[in-house]
C-alpha cells in the first residue's frame, strides 16, 4: 500500500510521545495532516516535544484535556502500550473515531512488500535472523517494528524493490485495520500480557489480526507444533506454509531425522533442516547442530526464519551460511563471560514463564537462576519441574521475589537467596550476581532469566540486561 495523500487536511491526534509517537507525528505532518500530540508526562520528560513544535505541530503535555478528542478528529493514533481504557481512547470509540497504532499508518505509507512476524516468544531473534538471511540473499531488507525502529518512521522511504521485515506485538496488531503483509508468520502462542488484553481470547484475536487482510496471493506461516497456531489455519485466507521441529510438513521447513546430506552417506542418520516447496520438492539446507545459536527453541526460530526467507524470495540452499553465521540478539540467551569456570548468560528478554522455561531447557543443568520482577499475579508453579531438574540455586529479586522463593522451595531447592534491595536497582542486580557467584562452582551456568517484566525496578528489559552484564564484568 502507498497512499501518501490520504491524511492531508485531516485532524489527527497522536496519543503518547514515545519514539513511535514522535516518528508518526512527523510523517503525518509532512503529508499535510493537522496533528496534535498529547502525553500525560510533563515537559521535562518529553525532550522530543520542542522538535515537534519547531515543525509547527501542536504538543499538549501534562494531562489528557477534556477537549482533546472532538467530532472533528479523523483518527487517533495511540502508543501501543496505552490501554484502551484510557479516557481519550474511550472518547474516540464513543464518537466512532478510528483508533489505530502507528503500524496502520506505516502500512498506508509503504510501497515495499511487508513481512510481518509475531508470537509470544522468539519474535526479535526470528525477525533479526530473517533480516540477516535476506541481506545475505541480496534482497535489501529493512528491519523495523517492535524491534526498536518505528515502522512509520521508515515506511515512506522504503522502495518497491526492498522489503520491510516487521516484528509485531499483540499491542501493535490490536490497533490495525487494513494492515496487509505479503508474508506473515505466527511463531507461537503462550499465556502472556493478559493484564493488557483481559484474557486469552483478546490476546489470540489480536495476534490473528496479522492475517486478517491476506488473500491467496499471500503466504501465512504457522507453527505446526503449536495447537493454537494450527487451529487458526482454518480462519486464514492466504496460502498456508508451516514449520515444525517434530513432524514433516506438506509445505515449509522441518527437521528430518533421516534426510541424507551432500556430505554424508544415505545410510547415515542426521537431523537436517529441510524445506519442502509447493511442488513437493525437498531442499536440504543444513544439519541442526550447525546453526549458530544454542538451545532447542532456537531450532524453532531457525525453521521459522528459513520459511519466511524463502517465502520472501530467497533460495533455500542460499540460507546455509546465514544459519551458521547468525549469533543472536542482545538480551536473548546472550553469553556474557566465563569467570572462574562459570558461564554467565543474559536472558533479560524472558518476561514470561514460557520464555524462562525454554531458556532452562537450553542447558543440561547446574544452573544458578536469577529471576523475578514485576508482579502480574502469576504463581510460577509451572516452572517447578524445570527448577527441580535443572536448577541448583535461585536468586530472586523484584516484586515477585517472595513468590519465586516459595516456588524454588516447593521444587526442593536448598540454595535460595532473596534480594530485598528495592531502592537501588543497580545495587540489587549487583547483589544478585554476587550471590549467584557464591552458589556457582566450576562448570555451572549463571542465568538471568526473570520470567517477569522489568518495570517494577527498570525502565526496560534492555536496561535490566545491560546492568546485569556490567555487574558480571565487574566480578574479580
Amino acid at each position: 500500500m502507498n497512499h501518501p495523500d490520504m491524511y492531508r487536511g485531516e485532524q489527527i491526534v497522536i496519543l503518547g510521545l514515545a519514539k513511535s509517537g514522535f516518528d508518526v507525528a512527523k510523517r503525518l505532518h509532512e503529508r499535510g495532516a493537522i496533528v496534535t500530540v498529547n502525553d500525560k508526562k510533563e515537559r521535562h520528560q518529553c525532550p522530543e516535544a520542542s522538535d515537534l513544535e519547531a515543525l509547527g505541530i501542536c504538543v499538549v503535555l501534562g494531562a489528557h484535556p477534556d477537549n482533546l478528542i472532538t467530532e472533528q478528529v479523523k483518527l487517533l493514533v495511540k502508543n501501543p502500550g496505552i490501554p484502551y481504557s484510557a479516557a481519550p481512547v474511550q472518547r474516540a470509540i464513543e464518537l466512532g473515531i478510528d483508533v489505530v497504532t502507528e503500524i496502520e499508518v506505516g502500512y498506508h505509507l509503504c510501497a515495499a512488500p511487508i513481512i510481518g512476524i509475531t508470537g509470544s516468544n522468539g519474535k526479535t531473534t526470528t525477525t533479526t535472523w530473517v533480516g540477516h538471511m535476506l541481506e545475505d540473499a541480496g534482497l535489501q531488507p529493512i528491519v523495523a517494528g517492535n524491534i526498536g525502529t518505528p515502522f512509520s518512521g521508515i515506511a515512506a522511504d522504503a522502495s518497491e524493490d526492498q522489503c520491510v521485515v516487521l516484528e509485531l506485538s499483540s499491542f501493535q496488531l490490536k490497533g490495525t485495520q487494513q494492515f496487509h503483509p505479503h508474508v506473515a508468520c505466527l511463531l507461537n502462542i503462550a499465556e502472556t500480557h493478559l493484564d493488557y488484553h483481559g484474557g486469552m481470547e483478546d490476546y489470540i484475536s489480536s495476534k490473528a489480526k496479522l492475517f486478517a487482510n491476506m488473500d491467496t496471493s499471500d503466504i501465512a506461516i504457522l507453527n505446526a507444533d503449536d495447537p493454537i497456531c494450527s487451529a487458526l489455519a482454518s480462519t486464514v485466507q492466504a496460502r498456508i506454509w508451516n514449520f515444525s521441529s517434530k513432524q514433516e510438513v506438506k509445505i515449509g521447513t522441518y527437521v528430518d531425522p533421516s534426510f541424507p546430506s551432500d556430505a554424508s552417506a544415505a545410510s547415515e542418520q542426521t537431523h537436517r533442516i529441510v524445506f519442502r516447496d509447493e511442488h513437493g520438492v525437498k531442499h536440504d539446507i543444513v544439519n541442526v547442530d550447525e546453526i549458530g545459536l544454542p538451545a532447542r527453541y532456537n531450532v524453532d526460530n531457525a525453521l521459522a526464519a528459513v520459511t519466511i526467507a524463502v517465502a520472501a524470495g530467497a533460495k533455500p540452499e542460499s540460507l546455509r551460511d546465514s544459519l551458521r553465521s547468525f549469533k543472536g540478539v542482545e538480551h536473548r540467551l546472550e553469553w556474557v563471560r566465563e569467570h572462574q569456570g562459570v558461564q554467565y548468560y543474559n536472558n533479560s528478554k524472558a518476561t514470561n514463564t514460557i520464555a524462562t522455561q525454554m531458556a532452562l531447557e537450553a542447558f543440561q543443568g547446574n544452573i544458578v537462576l536469577i529471576a523475578g520482577g514485576l508482579d502480574r499475579g502469576l504463581d510460577f508453579k509451572e516452572l517447578v519441574p524445570y527448577l527441580r531438574e535443572r536448577v541448583k540455586a535461585v536468586v530472586t529479586l523484584g516484586e515477585t521475589r517472595h513468590i519465586f522463593r516459595d516456588v524454588a522451595l516447593e521444587a526442593g531447592l536448598k540454595s535460595v537467596k532473596v534480594v530485598d534491595n528495592k531502592d537501588d536497582a543497580a545495587e540489587a542486580i549487583q547483589e544478585a550476581v554476587s550471590a549467584a557467584e557464591q552458589f556457582a562452582t566450576e562448570g555451572d551456568i549463571v542465568l538471568l532469566s526473570p520470567a517477569c517484566a522489568s518495570w517494577d525496578m527498570f525502565p526496560s528489559y534492555e536496561i535490566r540486561g545491560s546492568i546485569f552484564k556490567e555487574a558480571v564484568h565487574s566480578l574479580k
